[in-house]
């Protein structure tokens, strides 16, 4: 998973709602997933 330091830190850190944690959570793994479908595309056999 990528490290992006804005989501990271509303994601993990405790003193965050936890709505607000559950939605970063959230956006890093849809942002791991769109780079990992675009690196597929990039790749021989589509990245399987």
């Amino acid at each position: 998973m990528d490290h992006v330091p804005v989501l990271w830190t509303a994601a993990y850190a405790p003193h965050h709602p936890r709505l607000l944690r559950a939605a970063s959570r959230g956006l890093l793994r849809l942002r791991c997933f769109l780079r990992r479908l675009a690196l597929a595309d990039h790749t021989i056999g589509g990245g399987y």
